[in-house]
């Protein structure tokens, strides 16, 4: 780990394989940190990448401003430390409070990036979503941040995940409490009070964009990316099976094998940003990796509409019904 100076501030960084290779930066969700990236970074290290992961401001060991920051602030952040690290372009991926970041980023500075990956975010707050921030910000301010982390675990991962997980949460818990600050987060949340929706401005990032949102994500539902697939020009709308929101978690090697299918389409000129939907499969060894989504991807429950039967010309209809009471005539006799 290393730390670049970014307007006084300290920013805790982390760099996964050789000078000169495509670079890929990953943004975390809130509450988290680089080391979510570290299996990422090493394993697309060896696919031919080079791997940014980072503390975003106010989390982790990064600067924990308590006061003041916005989110325009965050975008500057990552286009000083692409300074930094002497990165003139990446491809760039963010998950929730990093997926929001990464797309503000990638209005603010088209020009720093090769694509753009999305997962489990929105482009502005619909109503159900604001509630939950508020029930979160709340959470947070009025009884504390050990009670943060307990919301946040079952709003994240699966049954399955947590019932096998379990003798692990209160461990992992407590790793957040000592790598957070609650005035810091606090900080982080109240970026939002003042959050423009970003939708009106999605016509202006014109790189490729794939956009992952879990099948079961009640967080950040399918309404809140569908937003981002019909305003953005060049983009994907990929659903993960069986998934929740936070499914780099849950599901890392699914995460990957997409993001790597996703990076090597661009650089190799095949991809096709036609807004249409996916689905990803549910292996990692799957081929083909993905398909296409038939049917109403907005509904929960698939439904299967029949069609009426198509009526006969009056004319065909006459005589059949003729010939019918000919035959039941000769069936009495």
């Amino acid at each position: 780990m290393a730390f670049a100076r970014v307007d006084g501030r300290g920013i805790r960084y982390e760099l996964h394989g050789k000078a000169g290779r495509p670079l890929v930066t990953f943004a975390n969700g809130l509450t988290q940190n680089a080391d979510l990236w570290t299996s990422y970074g090493a394993r697309l290290a060896d696919r031919g990448y080079r791997v940014l992961a980072y503390d975003m401001l106010g989390q982790g060991q990064s600067a924990k401003p308590v006061l003041g920051s916005g989110l325009a602030d965050h975008a500057d952040t990552l286009a000083a430390l692409l300074d930094h690290v002497e990165a003139p372009r990446t491809h760039l991926a963010g998950i929730s409070f990093g997926g929001v970041i990464a797309l503000d980023f990638a209005i603010r500075h088209p020009d720093r990036l090769s694509s753009l990956v999305v997962m489990s975010a929105f482009a502005e707050l619909t109503p159900q979503l604001q509630g939950l921030g508020e029930v979160l910000y709340e959470g947070l301010t009025q009884v504390g941040l050990t009670y943060l982390q307990s919301m946040l675990y079952p709003m994240n991962m699966s049954s399955a995940w947590l019932a096998a997980n379990r003798e692990r949460i209160p461990e992992m818990k407590r790793s957040g409490y000592i790598g957070n600050d609650l005035y810091a987060l606090q900080n982080l949340m109240e970026s939002f009070v003042a959050f423009e929706p970003l939708t009106s401005q999605l016509g202006k990032v014109r790189c490729p964009v794939l956009l992952m949102n879990g099948e079961h994500d009640f967080f950040t539902p399918r309404e809140c990316h569908e937003l981002m697939r019909s305003k953005l020009p060049n983009c994907r709308l990929l659903l993960i099976q069986h998934a929740y929101h936070a499914f780099t978690l849950e599901l890392p090697d699914i995460t990957l094998r997409q993001i790597h299918e996703f990076l090597r389409a661009v650089d190799d000129g095949t991809w096709v940003g036609d807004g249409s939907v996916w689905i990803a499969a549910d292996s990692a060894a799957a081929e083909p990796h993905a398909f296409p989504c038939i049917g109403d991807h907005l509904r929960a429950i698939p439904l299967a509409v029949a069609k009426p039967a198509a009526r006969a010309p009056r004319q065909a209809r006459a005589r059949t019904a003729s010939t019918n009471r000919g035959r039941a005539a000769r069936n009495s006799r």
